[in-house]
Formats: C-alpha cells, structure tokens, sequence
C-alpha cells in the first residue's frame, strides 16, 4: 500500500512535524529568552505522552513522516525516553530526530542510537567556554561538549546550531566551522529571529545569510557551495578536503518558504503551520473535549489548507501579539 501524500493550499508536501515536549529550559540563552526566564505553563497544560502518541500516530496515517522532538530542552521533561521509545515504534513514521542543548543528555546516547535515532540537533553557539556562559546564562559548557563527544563517538549525525549574534559570538563562525575539518559534521549558522520573549535586539539585522556567507568566503576562498537536501531550510557548503559541512538558515529573511514541508506542535499543543504564525489550532483542547480521530484528521486538513504562503504572510496575519514579544522555548523549537 502507498503511503498517503500530504500536501497544503499551496501544493507543497506536508512530511514533517516538529513537536515540542515542553517550554522549559535549563538555559537562559540571550536569543531566546529574559535572563530571568519567562512565564512556564503548568504541567496539566502540556500534552500528556499519550496524547503526542495519539496524534503523531494520526498525522503519520495523513502522511507525516519525519518527526523532531524539541523544546524548551526536551530532556527537561521526565521520563522523555519513554516518549522517544514509542515515537519510534509508530507505524508511518521513518526518521525520529532530537533538539538539544546538550547539557542533559549524554548519558542517553547509547540507548537514542540502539533506538535508531536519525540526527540530533546540538545548539552549540561558541566553543569559548566564558563566552559560552555569557550567551547561555549558565556555565554548562562541559556538558555539551561531552554530548557533542559521546554523539560523534557513537556515530550519530550531528548538526550544530549556532545562532549569529552582533557583539556576542561572530569571533566564534570560523572556529565552529573549523569543527568540520576532521568531524563529519554539518555547523549551521542562523540568522537570529526576534523570538527572545522581549523584542528585537538590533533595530537592523547585521549579520543577514549573505553576509555570514561572505565572511566564511572571505576565510576559505574555496568554499563550494553544495546542492541542498529537498526541502532543506539551510544553504550548504563544504571546504575542499573537510570531513563535514557548513550550513546557513535564512530564519529571519525567509527565503526557503516556497519549499517548506513542516508544521510545529507547541508544548501546549497548539499547530502553528508557520513559525510566524500565532497558532491556528489547539489541537490539546481537541483532544480534551472528547474529538474522535477522523474529526481532528479534519480539523487539521482545514489548518493545512488555509497555511500562509510565506513567514511574511503569517506575521501579517496574525492576531495576537507580534512574534517579538515570544520566546523561542514556548514556541518550540
């Protein structure tokens, strides 16, 4: 039997949900959020592990494929492997991926790659352990390099998150892509967004996707750009004779929406079909009211076909608070 083909108004495939399991976060990352944290729901308002399993198994019989589990730090929440380890078993869904700050989660690494886990998602913004507590507000640097060791150790593939910050870590782009020198690792260097929960830090963004790529062409005259992945939010790159890739995500321009194929499930439970948007189902109080599958496979089917065009179209329609008063960690993400 051929799997079902998920498409939204505007033809583009719908594969991939990233879900997150909670809003809370050991870190108090500069980008994300106030140094004194934000406002965390209360548990009865997380989606249960039952209702995630309830409804990624209805989004993989529509055709969903991929699934990322985020946060918040998705080790925050208790008993996450018990969630990973029936994730994984879901008829329908093939790839099962991992966000992470890193700082709880080496001592599961061996079990996430005996649950065949596909990739993880390392957010690691410097290799400067000072600068590194500046940025996070904490001083957990060893513990994400140990993560980061015992992933490559057991041959996990890794992609590295960095965020571009103005005056924060630019000193920090080569020697983040020096990593791939000898790692087979993909470093991807992010625009920052204004989902820090208290507004733009810059009234101009200064390091855009070009100039970030201009800087890494400015040290490795040789840099080759490579064809991306279908779908892929990131421009890719390889020094010659480097063991892993460079990545740039154009979070803030946008440019990768015309081939979009992901959805977001908040810790709340609610769908937003573009991170710009301000959520467009509570797909919890679905649930919670007493809605059987095939009329939630409903409402979601109405959700993806009334989906923006692009992240601009979403900002501007949105009907609560701008994005910039959001924090990435209640978003997911």
């Amino acid at each position: 039997m051929s799997k079902p083909v998920l498409f939204d108004n505007h033809g583009r495939p719908l594969t991939y949900v990233r879900l997150a399991v909670t809003d809370r976060c050991n870190l108090r990352c500069f980008y994300c959020m106030p140094e004194e944290g934000i406002k965390y729901l209360p548990k009865k308002q997380l989606l249960t592990f039952e209702e995630i399993e309830r409804l990624l198994g209805i989004m993989a019989g529509m055709g969903i494929s991929k699934v990322r589990l985020t946060g918040g730090e998705p080790f925050v929440r208790r008993d996450l492997m018990q969630l990973i380890r029936k994730i994984v078993d879901i008829h329908g869904i093939t790839n099962v991926h991992l966000t992470t700050n890193g700082v709880f989660a080496a001592p599961y690494v061996e079990e996430l790659k005996a649950l065949g886990i596909a990739s993880v998602n390392l957010s690691l913004d410097t290799l400067d352990e000072e600068r590194f507590y500046r940025i996070t507000r904490r001083d957990e640097y060893k513990l994400v390099r140990e993560t980061l060791d015992k992933l490559l150790l057991h041959e996990i593939p890794v992609k590295i998150n960095a965020v571009v910050m103005e005056g924060k870590n630019t000193d920090d782009i080569i020697p983040l892509a020096e990593l791939t020198r000898q790692h087979p690792v993909s470093v991807r260097f992010i625009e920052e967004m204004p989902f820090n929960g208290e507004g733009s830090h810059y009234p101009v963004l200064h390091w855009t996707y070009r100039r970030i790529e201009d800087y890494l062409k400015q040290q490795y005259p040789g840099l080759q750009r490579l064809v991306d992945p279908d779908n892929s939010t990131a421009y890719h790159y390889q020094v010659p004779g480097y063991a892993g890739n460079i990545g740039i995500i154009a979070a803030f321009s946008r440019t990768f929406c015309g081939t979009c194929n992901r959805i977001r499930i908040t810790a709340q439970g609610v769908l937003k079909t573009c991170l710009y948007d301000d959520g467009v189902l509570n797909i919890r109080d679905r649930m919670r009211s007493g809605c059987n599958d095939e009329a939630l496979k409903s409402s979601l089917l109405q959700a993806f076909n009334q989906r923006p065009k692009d992240g601009f179209e979403a900002e501007k329609l949105r009907l609560s608070r701008m994005p910039a008063s959001e924090s990435m960690s209640t978003i997911g993400g």
